[in-house]
């Protein structure tokens, strides 16, 4: 059955247009707040934002929406994503929300659902939820509306499990760290748990308006970082995204590190200390064929799934994988979160760096990525089911067959088709790459 509302993460658009505005956000209330009515408990809701302007519009809706129905909420404030998964599921709730459209920029938004064990809903549970938003939904007797309050202690809350992902002995002292918080829900915890673990933080990013998350920083946007960690003799620079559920690395010369060398890193270590669980790492199809040939070395697998960390998620959880995660910066470390998290990844990272005593060009450049070259064709139709593409695509996957992957999906959120292929040989990867774009954008 097609999706009407949420896509693989979540519900997400223009604010006070199409599905995100204040009354689908109080209808996702009262849908999501009467399916998780179950039992004669009190039921709980926690709320977090990020620090886009609408967020107060959403947030105060969704407010409305639970309470109508019979359900407490409780507000976190600005938070990072995985915080209200750690506390949805610390404070027995019943379930967690996110407001945040990620690492769109401020006019964007959107909502998240987390489920009382602090995992995002199902697919199953997602789409109940959908098919209950257009449904009226019962409203209760008037004693029996719920209430509102704010806390004061989710942020302490997080920084304190944040830092106890970390072995007790391992400290940050004598590591200059330059931290980017893209303005956006993690700009009050990151910087002070990195402080509070012996840093010398360097914090950009922290001063949001309403206006200006991931505008120009934040972990798609690494160019202010990169060149802020030359400039302060840095050791290392950390950007996350809006929501702080990923994050890119910048090295102590100014070199990013994108997450299939964070996967590497992570990967090798846990496996030669005895933590990794799976005998492998779970990535999706977008992950560099140079990753997987770095893993096999180590006599690790590389489980591919479609794109989304959902997706990854799912096959972690499935398979017995405690790590895995995306290309573009999604960390899911199962040990010490339920869903992506770009300080819980980061402190990994910044563990391995002292325990190494290594510069961190060295230490996170594990494998030279293959060439990969990934373009976007609008399209209308269907031209991936035209006689002429299905041949040329054909064509494509024998010439790279042994040598290099192709990958043509459609995206999630746009009229657009994906396509990608990596491989050894830099012009033919290129060759093969413009030669189908043409084909769909002709058909």
């Amino acid at each position: 059955m097609g999706r009407k509302y949420f896509g693989t993460d979540g519900i997400r658009g223009r604010t006070n247009s199409g599905n995100m505005t204040a009354s689908m956000a109080m209808k996702v209330g009262q849908a999501a707040g009467t399916y998780f009515l179950r039992g004669d408990h009190k039921h709980r809701v926690v709320i977090g934002k990020d620090t886009r302007l609408s967020g107060y519009m959403m947030e105060s809706a969704m407010v409305a929406g639970f309470t109508s129905v019979g359900m407490d909420v409780v507000l976190l404030g600005p938070m990072p994503t995985p915080a209200v998964a750690l506390l949805a599921r610390s404070m027995r709730a019943d379930l967690g929300v996110m407001i945040s459209a990620s690492h769109n920029p401020f006019e964007d938004n959107g909502i998240k659902l987390f489920g009382p064990d602090g995992f995002k809903l199902s697919d199953e549970d997602e789409l109940a939820v959908e098919m209950m938003l257009d449904q009226e939904q019962l409203l209760v007797a008037s004693k029996d509306i719920g209430r509102a309050r704010r806390i004061d202690d989710a942020r302490g809350r997080y920084i304190h499990a944040v830092k106890g992902s970390l072995a007790n002995e391992t400290r940050l002292d004598g590591l200059k760290i330059v931290i980017d918080c893209a303005h956006g829900a993690a700009y009050d915890v990151t910087p002070p748990a990195l402080w509070e673990l012996g840093a010398e933080v360097i914090a950009m990013g922290v001063e949001p308006n309403g206006l200006n998350i991931n505008d120009g920083v934040g972990s798609t946007s690494p160019r202010a970082l990169q060149e802020r960690v030359v400039a302060e003799g840095a050791d290392i620079g950390i950007a996350l995204d809006g929501d702080a559920d990923r994050l890119i690395v910048v090295d102590e010369k100014g070199r990013t590190v994108d997450g299939d060398q964070i996967m590497a890193l992570i990967g090798r270590d846990w496996n030669r200390d005895g933590r990794l669980r799976g005998g492998g790492v779970v990535a999706t199809v977008m992950s560099n064929l140079g990753l997987e040939r770095f893993l096999e070395g180590e006599g690790l697998s590389l489980v591919r799934t479609a794109v989304g960390d959902r997706y990854v998620l799912e096959k972690m959880r499935s398979g017995g994988f405690n790590v895995g995660g995306e290309q573009s910066g999604h960390m899911i470390l199962l040990d010490h979160a339920t869903t992506g998290d770009g300080t819980v990844a980061a402190l990994q990272v910044l563990s391995a760096l002292v325990a190494s005593g290594k510069r961190a060009s060295e230490l996170l450049h594990l494998f030279d990525p293959v060439p990969q070259v990934l373009k976007n064709v609008r399209f209308t139709g269907n031209p991936l089911e035209t006689d002429a593409v299905k041949r040329l695509i054909a064509d494509a996957e024998a010439q790279l067959a042994g040598r290099g992957r192709l990958v043509i999906r459609k995206s999630g959120t746009e009229p657009l088709i994906r396509v990608m292929a990596e491989g050894d040989d830099a012009g033919e990867v290129n060759s093969v790459v413009d030669a189908i774009c043409d084909a769909v954008g002709d058909a």
